[in-house]
């Protein structure tokens, strides 16, 4: 894919300005800190002691933080850390670590993040990312980093219209023991602080402002396995289409995909509903099954080509 070359030509380029820039005592001990994330970061997901989860999840704050702050950090890739996501815009002007802890049964979730900015003289410059999902439901909610919409992202798209650069967020968000959710979110920055939510996603396909949400939620059977994700050759976003087992639609636990699928393309500063991407009923979506980090409560996918 091209786009996914070009993030790592960026982070290539990065990593040799890393090294460069790098003391060798600096990059050991960014080395060391990230061999004791890993230890909490598998114990988060991991261990069978919900008490002991949570310890883990916690010692795993400050000690990410700690690793940080070494300077240039942000070109040190953490890829070890397999339980904890990393995701990167095009332009690689910052990156969000996004994680998951599991209180108790393993059928609720509660989300941790941390926003890193890619500064040019290598120090820290940090927005932690609070949970706040519990209370915050509505669509039309702009928020900040201390009211965060929780979920752990895989993936974000770069868009800009009129000046105005907007970063849209795919999430995976455990609701409960009935239904799982997966969100679009978008991410701007208001003098240098983040915002999340913009009315960009245009739901009635007009150039006028009409039908505008500032984020979507899509909620659906827990074992549904919704696909939701971005096409860098079609340029567009598709999702599965989502259609009652009952014939209930109001009972989003019962929704599951029907082998159509719904899309957004990028047009006049909005994200432009399109009612059915593909006009024939795949029997095989354009998604691959979710590849899980530790157990069964962290999904990260890729797109791929759909089969015409």
């Amino acid at each position: 894919m091209r786009l996914k070359a070009g993030i790592f030509f960026v982070l290539l380029i990065g990593a040799s300005l890393f090294a460069r820039s790098q003391t060798a005592a600096d990059l050991a001990l960014l080395e060391k800190r990230s061999d004791s994330l890993k230890i909490f970061a598998y114990a988060m997901v991991n261990d069978l002691d919900a008490d002991d989860r949570y310890k883990a999840s916690m010692e795993l704050i400050p000690h990410l933080v700690n690793a940080l702050k070494v300077p240039h950090s942000f070109h040190y890739p953490f890829d070890s850390l397999k339980e904890v996501s990393i995701v990167y815009p095009e332009d690689s002007s910052f990156r969000i670590f996004t994680w998951a802890f599991t209180p108790n049964d393993k059928m609720s979730y509660r989300f941790f993040g941390a926003l890193q900015m890619n500064t040019r003289d290598g120090e820290l410059k940090l927005f932690p990312l609070f949970d706040n999902s519990e209370y915050t439901r509505d669509l039309d909610t702009i928020t900040n980093n201390k009211a965060w919409i929780g979920a752990l992202y895989y993936n974000i798209v770069t868009t800009k219209d009129k000046g105005k650069t907007y970063y849209t967020l795919f999430g995976w968000h455990g609701y409960n023991f009935r239904s799982n959710e997966k969100l679009l979110d978008v991410l701007t920055f208001d003098n240098g602080e983040p915002v999340f939510g913009a009315p960009i996603f245009n739901m009635s396909n007009t150039v006028t402002p009409g039908d505008t949400k500032n984020r979507l939620i899509f909620i659906y059977k827990r074992n549904g396995n919704l696909g939701l994700n971005y096409d860098p050759d079609r340029k567009i976003i598709i999702f599965d289409h989502l259609t009652s087992l009952i014939g209930k639609p109001e009972e989003k636990y019962t929704l599951v995909p029907d082998g159509t699928y719904e899309g957004f393309k990028w047009k006049h500063g909005y994200w432009m509903h399109i009612s059915k991407v593909f006009h024939n009923v795949s029997k095989r979506p354009p998604f691959p099954a979710p590849i899980n980090f530790g157990k069964d409560i962290l999904e990260k996918e890729k797109i791929k080509q759909h089969d015409e």
